[in-house]
């Protein structure tokens, strides 16, 4: 069972089952633990390898035993969320904890995840369950429906889930090229129906500055 311990801390209860968290998460716990480093992000060696081509890189222990586990990252803000047979789609760096029995995987995200800086690809998370994803500030949750387009900073995105379709666009202009531009030349585009995880910061992209 995830909870919350504060908004900084997720607070585990374990009976005999396992978790999937982040390597070096952990900051306290009661009861008994062991954790065990896991191979390539936790999907064994063609994970490993998968994650070594796509650039995606995560590194993952399990965690099992009887007590509360308490798992942060340097003060981030951590968000639940519950999946139901779903897949979700969250940047690696963002992903704190997941139920041992959600299946991750790495997926292509073409230009939207160059613009986030992330790299070309992305994590999934499939199954039912719960995660833990991290946001720096309190993530704000935003709705996409099929009337209701969402745009998003490539820098602010952390993560989605639903039926949702992504496009990278691009108002790069001339006088972009000349230095006059906004700083908001880019953004990600989402149609469908779904959510979107946006935190209220924004980590350095290659058009940033543009």
């Amino acid at each position: 069972m995830f909870r919350l311990q504060g908004s900084k801390t997720l607070a585990v209860d374990l009976t005999g089952d396992a978790v999937k968290a982040k390597n070096g998460s952990m900051v306290a716990y009661d009861g008994r633990m062991a954790f065990k480093k896991m191979t390539g992000g936790g999907e064994g060696l063609r994970g490993m390898v998968t994650r070594r081509l796509t650039g995606e890189q995560m590194a993952v222990m399990e965690v099992t035993g009887q007590g509360t586990c308490y798992f942060a990252d340097r003060a981030s803000e951590i968000n639940l969320v519950s999946l139901r047979g779903e897949k979700l789609y969250v940047e690696a760096s963002n992903l704190l904890c997941t139920d041992a029995g959600l299946r991750t995987g790495t997926t292509f995200t073409g230009l939207r995840g160059g613009a986030t800086g992330n790299g070309l690809f992305t994590t999934t998370v499939e199954g039912t369950g719960q995660a833990a994803i991290m946001s720096d500030g309190s993530a704000v949750v935003l709705r996409v429906s099929a009337q209701y387009p969402l745009f998003v900073d490539p820098g602010a995105y952390i993560a989605h889930q639903g039926s949702l379709q992504q496009h990278f666009q691009s108002g790069v202009n001339f006088r972009t090229l000349m230095g006059e531009g906004s700083g908001e030349s880019f953004q990600i585009r989402f149609e469908g129906e779904g959510l979107v995880y946006v935190q209220p910061s924004e980590r350095n992209t290659i058009g940033g500055d543009v």
